[in-house]
């Protein structure tokens, strides 16, 4: 089987909300139909920085703008899609959402929604992804 490495990055977005900080998550349907909500994130381009891609893949799917505050780390896995075995790595940043009216995203989103921050590790369908939004959360209350 042919194998290759793809590498993603993405955003942990946060706000202050009226109860406290929240997470932005965006919905999507899996191959099997089933909607799981999860981090904005999407491949790194040619010649894009993994922090230029975060802020690009939040506002392409969600519609918000938002700035990168720090590096959470990487996570790294396998699949398999269309007879390729993929090695992905994907780097995570805290981003901060800069408070603007959201604007237009794509289509390959179904939902955007803002939750309080433990709710969205409950929400997150990816355990990699809730580990995220932990360590996100550990940031915003230093």
């Amino acid at each position: 089987m042919k194998t290759t490495r793809q590498t993603s990055a993405g955003g942990v977005v946060v706000r202050q909300g009226e109860s406290g900080p929240e997470v932005l998550l965006a919905s999507r349907r899996t191959r099997r139909g089933e909607l799981v909500w999860g981090l904005p994130k999407g491949l790194v381009e040619s010649g894009e920085s993994a922090e230029d891609t975060a802020v690009r893949e939040v506002r392409e799917e969600t519609g918000y703008r938002a700035r990168v505050r720090e590096n959470l780390g990487d996570v790294s896995y396998w699949f398999v899609w269309e007879g390729t075995r993929i090695r992905k790595t994907v780097h995570f940043f805290l981003m901060e959402d800069l408070g603007e009216t959201p604007g237009h995203r794509d289509a390959e989103m179904e939902e955007v929604a803002w939750f309080p921050i433990e709710e969205a590790v409950r929400t997150a369908g990816f355990d990699s992804e809730k580990d995220m939004i932990r360590r996100a959360a550990q940031a915003v209350n230093r």
